[in-house]
């Protein structure tokens, strides 16, 4: 009998021993839905493809992400979980691969996420970030390489990226599917994702030592407009509390990807007659590839109910009040083909500005064809730059919470050289240089960590600052200034503020 007891004892000693990690928090965990395995490396306990939402396929396309279906046994969770449908994502120009999706998979069935934990415990309450993908709401995924969050992990944090539907399967907007919904509205499949996903993170991220009421969203070009619609929309209230915005978002009229529901609407009816179906029902039949393929225009929908006017959400006070980082990049224009001469710059001037033509051309100069050129990039720059200072100042002017906005402007190394370009920052913000091929020096590291540095303490304290690092003022629009990260890290005035005010008294 005493052996026989030992022998349990024994057995009950490596079951539960079976499910935990040397080092942190037990490597199986019980979350909504089941039970599931990571692994450990280096010091990170690592949870991939962890299901937030059922499968959004069937009759679930097109309709708001549903409750987890929950499975037995024990999920491994591993490997990469399939990224959203869309086009091959093929490295071009400055976005190779370190910045694409992985080639596969790719399926309708998407909606999982990634955790990183380098807890101890469980009851550790660490700070959560939860960072979300650009790529244009057509391409991008939580599994991109330099999204690793492993070393965000070693500096204190949970880090989660996700996963949301893309293109016509996350984005298209129908009367037929307004009809169909409560609210008479449709559209916005990826932004209820990224709020299904926070939602998970609330009542689950405690199981792997974090803090559900202190999770800071991230994100990065449409990421960047993600957190901008995610601070703005009902449907995310209490959700999270700090938000951080890289190079993106819809404060400008509707256009580009931004679209109110009439639009939308209309586009989605186009898109279906383009490929021949009449109802949602056909549009249901067709596969997820035919429906990727042929090619659309999607974005976010300004439908009063998931996603209102982003200017009346912070003009009325209603927006979620958080603390906000946000800012851009010094290089964030770029044009797939060549720059105007200066003669059809000053004719485009004249036709976009009309009376205002020559103020314009007084910020913008074209007198020289260098000149032109030197402008081009700069309005370019604008379409970023000009989103993310407005969203600090009206953050800062009517919201309780402060802004800090950035100015990123160091060059990554290497050949060709693209200055610093729109998506150069976040592999220095998240610490992931040393999985991005290029021959970086002390300098880029330095960079990184200071970076980084900011973005955990913000995440752990709502303010940037802390020991060891450059002081960056909060945005202050009567004496506004912002953190240079470039070179040398240092608080500088507002750079290119004549033209950012012109463009806010065109914009408003």
């Amino acid at each position: 009998m005493r052996i026989l007891s030992f022998l349990l004892v024994i057995g009950s000693f490596l079951l539960v021993s079976a499910g935990k990690t040397d080092k942190g928090i037990p490597s199986r965990l019980k979350v909504e839905g089941g039970s599931i395995e990571g692994y450990l490396s280096d010091g990170v306990t690592i949870f991939k493809g962890v299901p937030f939402a059922a499968p959004p396929v069937g009759e679930l396309r097109w309709k708001a992400p549903q409750p987890v279906v929950p499975w037995k046994g024990i999920r491994k969770c591993s490997t990469n979980p399939p990224s959203a449908m869309q086009a091959k994502p093929v490295p071009f120009m400055m976005w190779t691969k370190e910045f694409m999706a992985p080639m596969e998979p790719l399926s309708e069935d998407c909606l999982y996420l990634n955790v990183w934990t380098a807890a101890k415990k469980q009851s550790e309450k660490l700070p959560v970030i939860v960072w979300i993908h650009g790529g244009a709401f057509t391409g991008g995924s939580g599994t991109v390489p330099l999204y690793d969050g492993t070393e965000m992990a070693k500096k204190g944090v949970v880090f989660v990226t996700i996963n949301y539907r893309l293109c016509n399967l996350g984005f298209i907007a129908q009367p037929e599917l307004s009809a169909d919904n409560p609210d008479n509205v449709s559209g916005n499949y990826g932004i209820l994702d990224q709020i299904a996903a926070l939602k998970w993170v609330k009542k689950n991220i405690a199981a792997f030592g974090g803090d559900p009421y202190n999770v800071t969203i991230d994100g990065q070009s449409a990421g960047s407009f993600s957190v901008c619609a995610l601070m703005i929309s009902p449907l995310a209230k209490g959700l999270f509390q700090r938000a951080i915005g890289q190079s993106g978002a819809m404060f400008s009229k509707p256009g580009g990807l931004l679209s109110d529901l009439k639009s939308a609407e209309e586009s989605g009816v186009k898109f279906a007659g383009k490929i021949n179906a009449s109802t949602i029902a056909d549009l249901r039949k067709r596969s997820a590839d035919e429906l990727i393929n042929a090619r659309g225009s999607w974005g976010i929908v300004l439908d009063n109910k998931v996603i209102p006017s982003a200017n009346e959400a912070f003009n009325t006070g209603k927006q979620n009040d958080v603390p906000l980082i946000t800012g851009w990049n010094s290089g964030d224009g770029f044009s797939m083909g060549p720059p105007m001469n200066a003669e059809a710059f000053r004719k485009s001037a004249a036709t976009n500005y009309g009376e205002r033509a020559d103020e314009f051309l007084k910020l913008f100069p074209a007198g020289t064809e260098e000149e032109a050129q030197q402008s081009q990039k700069i309005v370019s720059q604008m379409f970023f730059g000009w989103q993310n200072y407005y969203w600090a100042s009206i953050q800062s002017s009517k919201g309780k919470n402060k802004a800090w906005l950035y100015y990123f402007t160091h060059v990554p190394p290497g050949e060709p050289n693209y200055g610093a370009f729109h998506s150069s920052e976040f592999g220095y913000a998240l610490k992931t240089l040393h999985l991005w091929n290029k021959p970086f020096v002390k300098v880029d590291y330095d960079l990184s960590e200071l970076m980084s540095s900011y973005w955990v303490n913000f995440a752990k304290n709502g303010d940037p600052n802390g020991p060891g690092l450059p002081i960056w003022p909060f945005f202050d629009k009567t004496s506004p200034k912002v953190i240079q990260l470039g070179d040398e890290v240092k608080a500088i005035p507002l750079p290119l503020s004549n033209q950012l005010l012109f463009m806010d008294s065109i914009n408003m």
